[in-house]
Formats: structure tokens, sequence, C-alpha cells
């Protein structure tokens, strides 16, 4: 359960275990959503009036291609959470750091909270290994399983400097 009542949690603080599906409509339509959903463990509990305090700790898989070579990746995003919801009209209300809700309500949602905080958490760039290779920007093959055989593409920009280099004509050294 990611929604809590909030009469409950002023007599005392609640233990935050659930899964935020890959299907639920919090998730908005560009969004890196998890393959099986954000796993959230925690704790959520009164911080003041008015104000509540999550701590625990997100983890997921997400999928991408490599920005090299479009292998497909996976990724597992595990990170730790901290965050502060309040009163709409609370003195920190103007924080970005800080979930508000309205003051009437009965419930606190904390998922809006753990979709951003998995999406600030997902890597922007996935990359498959550190030495990856990528694509022959000629023919796309993939460098990873060799060289491909193209020849190198000549840049007729730099042919100036390849004959005054092939003349043995070395600018003079201090």
């Amino acid at each position: 359960m990611l929604v809590f009542d909030l009469r409950a949690l002023a007599a005392g603080a609640a233990v935050v275990d659930d899964v935020l599906s890959p299907a639920d409509p919090v998730w908005e339509e560009h969004d890196r959503v998890p393959v099986e959903g954000v796993r959230v463990n925690g704790r959520l509990s009164a911080a003041g009036p008015g104000r509540f305090y999550f701590s625990g700790q997100i983890a997921g898989m997400t999928d991408d291609a490599c920005r090299r070579c479009l292998t497909e990746v996976e990724i597992d995003v595990r990170e730790r959470v901290q965050c502060l919801f309040a009163e709409n009209g609370a003195d920190d209300a103007d924080d970005p750091d800080v979930y508000l809700f309205e003051p009437r309500s009965h419930e606190i949602d904390i998922r809006p909270a753990v979709r951003e905080q998995w999406l600030l958490s997902v890597p922007p760039f996935t990359q498959c290994r550190d030495d990856c290779a990528g694509l022959c920007p000629t023919c796309g093959a993939d460098l990873n399983a060799g060289p491909c055989g193209c020849e190198e593409p000549i840049d007729d920009r730099w042919s100036a400097l390849r004959q005054h280099g092939s003349h043995g004509d070395e600018p003079s050294r201090p």
C-alpha cells in the first residue's frame, strides 16, 4: 500500500513495503517505467503538525538500448530515498524537495514521490560495457564483434595538412 491514512500516521509510524506497478496511472507517457515495478521499503512517520517523513529505499529493473551499439541492457536501480511531505500552504511549500498534499486530505499518497525518485535514479544514458566499440558509422556493423571491413572514410577537409606533411616540411620548433 502506497496510500496512507493520515489519522493512523498521527498515532504511529507506518511500515512501507509494496510495489509501484508499471501499469499504475502515476506513470506518464515518456517515463522510463520499471520492467516489473518499483519495490518500495521503508518507514513513513509524522514529523510535526501537517508534516510526514519517509525514509527507505526503492529498487527495480529497467531496460534500455546501449547508446553506442543499441544492444538491449537491463539496469538494476537501487536508491536510498528520503522524502518530506507537507500540507499545501506550509512554510516550506515552495521548496521543490517537499511533496505537498491538501490540508483537508485524509490520505497521503507517496506514489508521485516514488515515481520522481525513480526517474532521478535511472541513469540517463545506458552503455552495455565500458569498452563498447559501438556501430560502424558507414555500414552499421556492431564493432564489438570485430572490425567490419569498411575502409576508413577520408575527410577532404584535412587533405591540405596531409600534403604538407608528406613533403617532409615540418615546422621548426623553438
